[in-house]
């Protein structure tokens, strides 16, 4: 990089500083009152809101690259409290569009003359975006829509995605260990993501691939991709216009059912997630539209992603367990999928996921959402040892804004339902007896196997007790170091006791200095074995999250 961006990129990185030390020096008070020492504050959902909108503002005054920034911020319940996530999903990549000869600069240096290359191009945008913008046009006769990338907005990136890079160090300081390694895998993923999103030539073959996958569905309608008249920072797809799937009283009147667009759209997600393994990844009202027939019309694919079989073949077994309200196999699908860490009390959170599903459910055994048990897990997911990998957490926004849109679309939408009926008509419910079928075989093999292994090992060890030969190894597991903090309070203690001793000694002595000396280090002392009391490693036991505290903090 230039010594010019690197200017550009300290300058900011002071910007940015300015905006978000405010909030950074409150959540270091929340963990800390007096930032060095201090017990935790209590913070309510009211001062979290507060605050998620004062980092929206910050976002929106930032730019661009900020903007897609809080977008990601809102798929990360790992990351953010549950009021954050709730203020920043209202955040929409919609800003005033370039002006119309910057972008011309930019769709000539990479197609030539627009008037050589077009017969007609409206210069007023029909939509603009943080990284681009959109404007209808004529290419041999055919209405086509050119997505241009903004001028100079890479430059504008690369130096923010450097202030995210120094500033992660910064804000290490400030989260415990288990936000650390979400954060280092969000800035990763960020970069990554943006990058792809400015990279139209991706967005083309991700488009592609995924029209090739709804060749065969005539429900679904994907524009066509001209290839001669796109480039890395131009892209020119057919224009297909449509109402929006939100605007259920234009749908209404044209008779369209809504209910049916409200399958359509839940089923075309199942299959790109869980079939094809690459889908569209921002199904918002404004990306998704439907034509008279009652099509359903995709747009912008410029956040698109990948779910590779592993990820595929544990999101089918969460949906089947959730289904069957198999609450062990959920808690499995979610550890082997790498969301909840091995070590997380399983009573507790079978209690979390039972409550989920009752409050969830309608009167039917059947009638309860997806997205109402996502939202129990995402409010938990902050307290509780859950992380979110890369693609799984794309894929759970897209799960919830899109039973969000068919919600919208049919108020009595079972998601579960649906869900249920395509994985049964896909044969992987049947697929899943199979497996556990075959496992419970394999199981009564082994148990069989052990019963002959095991009445020879007894008498050995029997015989071993008869000679008095049998020893016992005995280990302690101490992974909250309740001893180390047991040993270090009790040394803090015998010098304490020393300290007082010997400055009794030297006041009596008539030793003036020494017994300052000797009460300064007995007030040091008395400080470290406060703060040893305080801390959050201490050997007090950690409060459950019990049926009741679940209730209040719903109702709050």
């Amino acid at each position: 990089m230039s010594s010019l961006s690197t200017l550009h990129a300290y300058r900011r990185f002071v910007v940015v500083a300015w905006h978000f030390l405010p909030l950074l020096l409150a959540y270091a008070r929340d963990r800390r009152r007096w930032l060095l020492f201090g017990r935790p504050r209590q913070v309510g959902p009211e001062i979290h809101r507060r605050r998620a909108t004062v980092l929206l503002e910050s976002l929106l005054t930032l730019g661009p690259t900020f903007i897609k920034l809080g977008q990601l911020l809102s798929t990360r319940p790992d990351v953010l409290p549950p009021a954050y996530i709730d203020v920043l999903s209202a955040l929409q990549d919609e800003v005033p569009p370039a002006e119309w000869e910057e972008a011309r600069a930019v769709l000539e240096a990479d197609l030539g003359p627009v008037d050589e290359q077009f017969e007609s191009f409206d210069t007023e945008a029909i939509s603009g975006a943080s990284l681009g913008q959109v404007y209808r046009a004529s290419l041999d006769g055919d209405d086509v829509a050119v997505k241009i990338r903004r001028p100079d907005i890479e430059t504008l990136v690369e130096a923010d995605l450097r202030v995210i890079r120094w500033s992660l160090p910064v804000l290490m300081r400030f989260v415990d260990d288990s936000r650390s390694f979400s954060l280092e895998n969000l800035a990763d993923e960020f970069a990554k993501t943006i990058r792809e999103e400015m990279d139209y030539s991706r967005e083309a073959r991700m488009l592609t691939e995924i029209q090739s996958n709804f060749a065969d569905d005539e429900r679904i309608v994907i524009p066509d991709v001209y290839e001669e008249y796109s480039s890395e920072r131009v892209l020119t797809m057919a224009y297909v216009g449509g109402t929006k799937i939100n605007q259920v009283d234009d749908l209404d009147a044209q008779g369209i059912p809504r209910d049916q667009v409200a399958e359509t759209l839940q089923r075309a997600y199942l299959q790109m997630i869980i079939d094809d393994g690459v889908f569209h990844a921002d199904p918002h009202p404004g990306n998704l539209a439907v034509t008279e027939q009652g099509q359903i019309i995709f747009y912008d694919f410029g956040m698109s992603g990948r779910v590779d079989s592993f990820i595929q073949d544990k999101i089918v077994e969460f949906y089947i367990a959730v289904a069957n309200q198999d609450i062990d196999a959920i808690l499995d699908s979610l550890i082997e999928i790498g969301t909840l860490s091995p070590d997380a009390d399983r009573a507790v959170m079978a209690d979390v996921m039972e409550l989920a599903i009752a409050d969830a459910r309608g009167e039917d055994i059947e009638q309860y959402r997806v997205q109402q048990i996502i939202g129990q897990i995402e409010d938990s997911i902050y307290e509780f040892p859950f992380r979110l990998p890369k693609n799984l957490a794309l894929v759970l926004r897209v799960a919830t804004v899109v039973e969000g849109v068919c919600v919208t679309l049919d108020p009595d939408f079972d998601f579960i339902s649906t869900a249920t009926t395509y994985l049964t008509e896909q044969g992987y419910r049947e697929e899943s007896i199979q497996r556990v079928l075959e496992e419970s075989v394999d199981q009564f093999r082994r148990a069989g196997e052990s019963a002959v292994r095991v009445p020879p090992k007894l008498e050995r060890t029997l015989d071993r007790v008869d000679r008095d030969d049998l020893f016992v190894r005995v280990g302690v597991e101490d992974s909250d170091q309740v001893f180390a903090t047991l040993a270090k309070r009790l040394i803090y203690g015998l010098l304490l006791t020393m300290s007082l001793f010997s400055m009794g000694v030297l006041y009596a002595l008539e030793a003036p200095e020494g017994s300052i000396v000797a009460a300064v280090f007995s007030a040091i002392l008395v400080l470290l074995l406060y703060r040893s009391f305080r801390s959050r490693r201490s050997i007090m036991a950690k409060p459950q999250f019990t049926r009741q505290n679940m209730r209040k903090r719903q109702r709050e």
